[in-house]
């Protein structure tokens, strides 16, 4: 049995879309806002709000770090995440932050799991904030989160580049659906 590499051309995208929604704020790099466009064409991600100061396409860094998938993805862009969570929890949508705090949960816990699966089979929206590499989430937001996870970090720092972390989040929230 062979086992060649197969070119994007082999590729067909299927016509999955989780329930799952990013809300990227003040992501500052466009190299980083363009990872998470292909993130969300890779898990089928439903939308991706940008917020604050992330940058939104049409950007040169954006566009060629997305590898074209700005094209594909729905997003939308929001001056002010406080507004967005306010009105999205006024129709109740699941709001998860990606950060470690106090009273985070890990996310490859089995709590995180079993209330994951509670929240989907309702079928209940999921939004699932990133916040700045630099300051983390803000309180406001913290506060307007239904939960907040961690990734549990085993080595001497406390934390990873924001593309990495909410690529391991949003493919356990995902496995899941």
């Amino acid at each position: 049995m062979s086992n060649t590499q197969l070119s994007h051309s082999d590729h067909k995208a299927s016509n999955i879309e989780h329930p799952l929604n990013i809300i990227a704020n003040d992501i500052n790099s466009p190299q980083n806002v363009g990872s998470l466009f292909r993130l969300c064409d890779a898990l089928a991600i439903e939308k991706l709000y940008l917020c604050g100061d992330t940058p939104a396409p049409p950007h040169n860094k954006i566009n060629k770090t997305s590898r074209s998938t700005e094209k594909y993805v729905a997003f939308e862009q929001h001056e002010n995440a406080i507004e967005l969570l306010t009105t999205l929890k006024q129709s109740d949508a699941y709001i998860i932050s990606l950060e470690i705090t106090s009273s985070s949960i890990a996310i490859d816990s089995i709590e995180f799991s079993e209330k994951i699966k509670k929240v989907i089979s309702n079928k209940t929206p999921v939004y699932l904030i990133l916040g700045s590499e630099n300051s983390g989430i803000s309180e406001e937001l913290l506060s307007l989160s239904n939960l907040t996870t961690h990734i549990s970090m085993l080595g001497n720092n406390s934390s990873m580049n924001v593309i990495s972390a909410a690529s391991i989040a949003c493919f356990e929230i995902t496995r899941g659906m």
